[in-house]
């Protein structure tokens, strides 16, 4: 169980955006037998091999092929997603201040907490855009400048006294990035070009545009009194992506179609071509069934041969607002995974799909909770109610619960995790 909690860690920080996520676990599917599929040449899959695609460098859908009867052993598919809350950095992002310091305008991405990003020591990660052959073809370029760039300063009390009486932060004027002091070593003009620049070992010119974002520059870290809690970012949702693909390289699988996918986007809405809101996983079983020489009824056979575990983190009741949390239903870190409901189905889990999952839970000896808004506030969804308008296949919303969802460091339990992990092995297995 530890060190299944220290790999995800390891796996979290070298995943600093979705971009990054999306290569470190391409490099591992590799490492362990997948094939890359390119989407824009014809598949021809074989039972018994092992195959991976992504979308936009960003979403990844991994699977095995365990049979050439899925028609009627169907899909089993675990979907996450690979983004998480944070700031990108925006295009001429240079800003100058007070005649001395060198700031970067940024903008916010998905609901993040914004106090927590304050007065940390942040770098960047995501992806450059260089000057290819073909206009349609520039060459891409991964990145992840790891080292301590960049922070965003507090206000001292002293100028703001009543700062803990509760404060609206502005992300346009309150958040913004400070590089360092304008002087003859570092000028104002071009300085993120010039630093992407370097850090590629290209000349200026060759970069056209850029996905670049922020993060915190400290790796996570196990702590409690038995170091039995994991405190990082990107908990939400990296581990379950994490969870999923791994489960998928160690579970020994005989029928049907065993699928990982991690789409991109769900903190901003998932509409996107890499998001739960499009056709990019419908297509992508449509295709598998047709380079199986399966004709379009086999695959609607399929389609209802088959069940979605939507794995995304869970709220875990807290310590000091437990008033916050549901009456009956309140999800305790160490407890295991949780089962989301909600009667306006913000989560897609209904009587039958939760069945399923208690029952693979008691088959694997794993412990599960069960998590139900308070009725008097409004709570947050997943990938699974997106996904489900474009795919009808019964789905559960399951995660490990955590704690401080959406800041820049997160809290979860090593062994709720690990748990997981063990379900969706089973749920592969079985």
């Amino acid at each position: 169980m530890k060190k299944f909690a220290e790999n995800m860690l390891d796996f979290i920080y070298e995943s600093p955006t979705q971009f990054n996520a999306v290569e470190v676990s391409a490099e591992t599917l590799e490492k362990n037998g997948f094939e890359k599929l390119n989407p824009k040449e014809n598949w021809k899959l074989e039972v018994g091999r092992k195959y991976y695609t992504t979308k936009n460098s960003s979403a990844l859908v991994a699977f095995k092929v365990n049979s050439d009867e899925i028609e009627k052993e169907g899909f089993r598919i675990i979907g996450s997603h690979t983004d998480s809350p944070g700031f990108r950095i925006k295009p001429n992002a240079e800003m100058e201040s007070c005649g001395a310091y060198l700031k970067l305008n940024t903008e916010g991405y998905g609901g993040m907490i914004l106090s927590t990003w304050l007065d940390r020591p942040l770098a960047m990660a995501g992806r450059v855009f260089l000057r290819g052959e073909n206009p349609f073809k520039p060459v891409e370029k991964i990145v992840n400048i790891n080292k301590p760039v960049c922070i965003i300063p507090n206000l001292a009390i002293h100028m703001n006294r009543s700062i803990n009486d509760g404060y609206k932060y502005n992300k346009q004027t309150d958040m913004l990035p400070l590089v360092g002091l304008i002087n003859e070593q570092l000028e104002k003009d071009n300085y993120m070009v010039k630093l992407l620049a370097s850090e590629l070992n290209v000349e200026i010119g060759e970069i056209i545009d850029f996905d670049i974002f922020l993060y915190e520059y400290e790796k996570g870290c196990f702590t409690g009194a038995n170091e039995e809690f994991i405190s990082t970012g990107r908990l939400d949702n990296l581990s379950m992506y994490y969870s999923s693909v791994e489960a998928l390289l160690d579970s020994d699988s005989k029928s049907g179609i065993s699928i990982a996918v991690g789409f991109d986007n769900e903190e901003v809405g998932s509409s996107t071509k890499q998001g739960a809101d499009s056709n990019m996983l419908l297509n992508i079983l449509e295709r598998i069934c047709i380079s199986l020489g399966k004709d379009r009824q086999q695959f609607f056979e399929a389609i209802e041969n088959s069940f979605i575990i939507s794995s995304d983190l869970a709220h875990a009741v807290h310590p000091n607002v437990n008033g916050m949390a549901d009456p009956t239903n309140r999800p305790v870190m160490g407890k295991g995974p949780v089962i989301k409901v909600h009667a306006g189905q913000a989560y897609t889990s209904d009587g039958y799909s939760i069945s399923v999952y208690k029952e693979i839970c008691r088959e694997c000896g794993v412990e599960y909770q069960e998590f139900v808004n308070k009725s008097d506030q409004r709570g947050g969804s997943t990938i699974g109610p997106i996904s489900s308008t474009h795919i009808d296949i019964p789905s559960v919303d399951i995660g490990a619960p955590i704690l401080s969802m959406h800041s820049i460091r997160e809290l979860g339990c090593s062994e709720d995790f690990y748990n997981t992990y063990k379900t969706f092995v089973k749920f592969y297995e079985i």
